[in-house]
C-alpha cells in the first residue's frame, strides 16, 4: 500500500521519520481498517503505548520545572495536562485531523474535529515517535507542543476551568450552584497558603492553592472529580 506524503506532518510536529509505516499506522483509526480488510492495524494498540509514554514524560517535566509541588498535586496537574481537551489542542495546533484516516461514517460525521480522535490519535502520534526515534524523541515532541500548558502553571493561569466546567455540569442537571468558602490563609505575606472549599450536590470538597482562584480551581477540580465518579 502506498503512504500517503507525511512531509507536512513531519513539519508540524518537528519529527522526521525513518518508517513512516510506524506512523501510518498510528493515524490509521479501526473505521477505516473495517472498510479496508486487507490485514491493516489500526492505531489502538499504539494509543495503549502513548498514553503510558505521555504520562511517563509529562510527569519528568512537571517535577523538574515545578519541584516545589507535592505528590498529590504533581497528580492534579497531571491529570489537569493529559486529558482529552487537552491532547485534543495539541492535535489541533499540528493540524493531526488533517492526515487521519477514517472510514466513510466518520468522514461523513467530521470525525477528524471530534476531541476524542484527536486525542486518541495524539496518544498514537506520541507512540510512533518513541518507536520510530526513542524516548528522546516523543520527549522533544511533548515538551514543544505542550509548552503552553506547561507555561500556564508558571504563570499560575489554571490549566483547565475547573470552576467553569463543574458550573456547566450542576446547571446542566439542574443541581444547585457551587458555594466557595475560604477557610483559612497562612504564611507570610509574599507566600501565602489558601484554603478554600466548595460545597456542591451535597458534599463539600476543599483545594489549596497560592492564592483564592487557585485554591477555588483546586476545590472546584476535586468537586468535578467527585460527581464525574458518580455519574459512573
Amino acid at each position: 500500500m502506498e503512504l500517503p506524503d507525511y512531509s507536512q506532518l513531519e513539519k508540524n510536529i518537528g519529527y522526521p521519520f525513518a518508517d513512516r509505516q510506524i506512523l501510518a499506522t498510528a493515524l490509521r483509526h479501526r473505521s477505516y481498517v473495517h472498510e479496508h480488510p486487507e490485514g491493516l492495524s489500526d492505531n489502538e494498540r499504539m494509543e495503549f503505548l502513548g498514553d503510558a509514554v505521555l504520562n511517563l514524560i509529562v510527569s519528568h517535566i512537571l517535577m523538574e520545572r515545578f519541584p516545589n509541588l507535592t505528590e498529590g498535586e504533581l497528580s492534579r496537574v497531571r491529570a489537569g495536562l493529559v486529558n482529552e481537551d487537552r491532547l485534543a489542542a495539541a492535535a489541533k495546533s499540528i493540524h493531526l485531523g488533517d492526515h487521519l484516516m477514517l472510514g466513510k461514517g466518520e468522514r461523513r460525521t467530521s470525525g477528524q474535529q471530534k476531541k476524542s480522535i484527536l486525542a486518541d490519535t495524539f496518544e498514537a502520534l506520541v507512540a510512533a515517535v518513541y518507536l520510530d526515534g526513542g524516548f528522546a524523541g516523543a520527549f522533544d515532541l511533548i515538551r514543544t507542543h505542550f509548552a503552553p500548558f506547561f507555561d500556564a502553571i508558571e504563570t499560575d493561569r489554571p490549566v483547565f476551568d475547573y470552576k467553569s466546567l463543574l458550573q456547566e455540569y450542576v446547571q446542566s442537571r439542574q443541581m444547585n450552584m457551587p458555594a466557595y468558602d475560604i477557610k483559612d490563609e497562612s504564611g507570610p505575606d509574599h507566600d501565602k497558603t489558601f484554603r478554600v472549599t466548595v460545597t456542591v450536590g451535597g458534599f463539600t470538597t476543599e483545594g489549596v492553592g497560592k492564592n483564592k482562584k487557585t485554591a477555588e480551581q483546586d476545590a472546584a477540580q476535586r468537586a468535578y472529580d467527585q460527581l464525574k465518579a458518580q455519574d459512573g
